[in-house]
């Protein structure tokens, strides 16, 4: 290959790289536009960031600091945390994903549901991916897997969810569209979702304000974004407790 045709070449795959990223440059940025064209901003609310969705303001994540409180020992009696499992219809071999599992009080409970099957215990804080590890192992839960997410992904199979579940962290998503694009890929057909959300209808409920939502707000997100609600259940002391299953099945 004489020295011309050598710059020929090497300037074609040049040009070839150069074509590759401004096309992956124009994906990103088509991306970031669908995303930024649903979400708003305004100044912050007391726990809020500042980002809206459909009307409602983010509220912050709570983050490793609140696992005491995750963990407490009123939570049962407070919440009735396992009526809400014993609701949620599973059998030995079902799949499930605990999204934002924070320090597993559901994770662990639900593994004893599903002795056969599988839990994904989907978590975006790396403090909290290594304690549900250590807590997995120490409990010997060989269903149980431990997933770190992202704040648009979780990183699950697609089509390998019986059940996804959410215990009052779907007001925390930085990204709720993204997240319920997401779960809605992951769960097999027939798949459900579960949302179990503090009322924001009840002023009784001592729960700060952006960190509770209505069965109307939630129905609204869920419903833009290919969700239609199969059952409504009002057992819980001072939750929601909202089934989804997919619009178009």
């Amino acid at each position: 290959m004489n020295k011309n045709s050598r710059q020929s070449k090497m300037q074609r795959v040049v040009l070839l790289l150069a074509c590759f990223l401004i096309a992956g440059n124009s994906c990103q940025a088509q991306v970031e536009g669908r995303a930024a064209s649903v979400y708003t901003t305004k100044p912050p609310g007391a726990g809020g960031t500042g980002k809206v969705y459909m009307g409602r303001e983010i509220a912050h994540v709570i983050g490793t600091g609140g696992s005491a409180w995750l963990d407490r020992s009123s939570r049962q009696k407070e919440e009735n945390s396992q009526r809400a499992i014993d609701s949620m219809s599973l059998g030995p071999e079902s799949v499930v994903a605990d999204i934002g599992a924070g320090t597993g009080y559901y994770t662990f409970m639900v593994a004893q549901k599903v002795p056969e099957g599988k839990v994904y215990a989907v978590e975006l804080q790396d403090a909290f991916v290594s304690e549900l590890k250590k807590r997995s192992q120490e409990l010997g839960l060989k269903q149980v897997e431990v997933v770190k997410g992202g704040a648009m992904s979780l990183n699950v199979p697609d089509a390998s969810l019986d059940l996804a579940f959410m215990v009052d962290v779907y007001h925390e998503l930085e990204y709720p569209v993204e997240i319920l694009q997401a779960i809605h890929k992951a769960l097999k057909p027939g798949g459900k979702l579960l949302l179990l959300e503090y009322r924001a209808e009840d002023p009784k409920v001592a729960i700060k304000e952006l960190h509770k939502m209505t069965a109307k707000q939630v129905q609204k997100e869920l419903a833009a974004n290919g969700f239609t609600l199969s059952r409504r259940e009002d057992f819980l002391p001072i939750q929601h407790f909202l089934l989804f299953k997919k619009s178009d099945e």
